[in-house]
């Protein structure tokens, strides 16, 4: 018999179904903490990397006072001030005893005490003036300091004349960048000035009294160099020794002595510095201590965020006068107009044909202390 085997054919298996995760409380935690732990430790990374770049490469170096261990020697008269600062200075003209006149000298941008008014000692013997000229903080051998700022410099004048007795009133003389000097000292020791004078003095592009449209126009007209150095002193001082020292974008032409200067006497007298040494010499007293103590910190104070606008001082009691090259290739003349037409009460000298360095001119400095001191000419 026959038997017919009827295969029997089963259907495969249908895969178990997948479940389905659930989200639960305890997996959004946890999912919550591994983005916190991951962003902490992204932070930490930034934080080190960023402390790393800092003192590797933006951190400047300490200053090397003089005096100190490493640092020049002390071969200038100097004072001690209230803070346990050393300030470094130099006499000149007649002796202080017998002065009719007494001068406190502020001298400008890569400088030093060594740099003064250039009278003839005969006026000077005649009109019975004495000129004091001394090292702002952190220059030649003026203590550093860090904490510096407009009112700290009118601080040091007045502390410098009450140490050498130059009486209740004095006269103070500012050059170039050393005018912010000056205005420091209308704004808050103006009852110690018998007279004041701005020579060529360096502006401050952020001064809120100036129109948007002028001080953009002036500022616009730098190398693109000069306008990244300004808006480094403005925003981010802390960057500046950084900024200064890189090789890789454009910096500061006035400190590499590039500037092109249009008026022909400034631009000799410029070559004449640089070839003859003067000018490497002058550097090297200046920032002897550091550069960040002397020509950076001179830029945060002078283009960072002032503390008043000059264009707001009241008319003082005493006399103040300005003088201006209208060829002047680093201090755009249309903003010293703007500002001396914004104060009538200075008295504006715009000198026809005359850059920045107009002390080179045979008799300016005579002058300058005739017109200041007794009101007899002008120039």
């Amino acid at each position: 018999m026959n038997h017919t085997r009827h295969a029997t054919h089963h259907a495969p298996p249908h895969p178990p179904p997948k479940q389905q995760r659930s989200s639960t409380p305890s997996s959004h935690s946890a999912m919550a903490t591994d983005l916190k732990n991951r962003t902490a430790i992204l932070v930490a990374l930034t934080l080190v990397l960023g402390s790393w770049c800092y003192t590797e490469y933006i951190r400047p170096p300490p200053p090397t006072p003089c005096g100190t261990e490493g640092g020049p020697p002390v071969t200038a008269s100097r004072i001690k001030l209230r803070d346990g600062r050393f300030l470094a200075y130099k006499e000149t003209g007649v002796q202080r005893d017998r002065a009719e006149f007494k001068i406190v000298f502020c001298h400008g941008f890569l400088s030093s005490r060594l740099f003064n008014i250039g009278a003839s000692p005969e006026l000077m013997e005649e009109l019975g003036v004495y000129i004091v000229s001394y090292d702002r903080a952190g220059h030649g051998e003026s203590d550093p300091n860090p904490k510096r700022s407009l009112k700290s410099e009118a601080s040091d004048i007045e502390e410098l004349a009450d140490a050498l007795n130059l009486g209740p009133r004095f006269y103070v003389v500012g050059y170039s960048l050393g005018g912010h000097a000056i205005w420091a000292s209308i704004k808050y020791i103006p009852g110690r000035l018998a007279g004041a004078a701005f020579l060529a003095p360096v502006i401050n592009y952020w001064w809120p009294g100036f129109p948007k449209n002028l001080s953009s126009e002036a500022y616009n007209k730098q190398v693109l160099g000069d306008q990244w150095a300004l808006g480094v002193a403005h925003y981010a001082p802390w960057l500046l020794h950084w900024w200064m020292n890189q090789s890789w974008l454009p910096t500061s032409t006035v400190i590499k002595g590039t500037t092109f200067l249009p008026n022909q006497l400034d631009a000799r007298m410029r070559d004449f510095a640089r070839t003859s040494g003067i000018a490497e010499e002058r550097m090297k007293l200046a920032t002897q201590q550091g550069a960040q103590e002397s020509l950076y910190r001179d830029m945060a104070v002078m283009f960072g965020k002032w503390e008043f606008d000059p264009m707001d001082l009241l008319q003082p009691s005493f006399p103040v006068h300005l003088w201006q090259g209208d060829e002047d290739g680093l201090v755009p003349v249309t903003l010293q107009r703007y500002i001396c037409s914004r104060l009538p009460w200075i008295d504006y000298h715009e000198l026809s044909e005359t850059g920045h360095y107009y002390f080179g001119m045979p008799g300016f400095a005579d002058i300058l202390l005739k017109t200041l001191l007794v009101q007899t000419s002008s120039f």
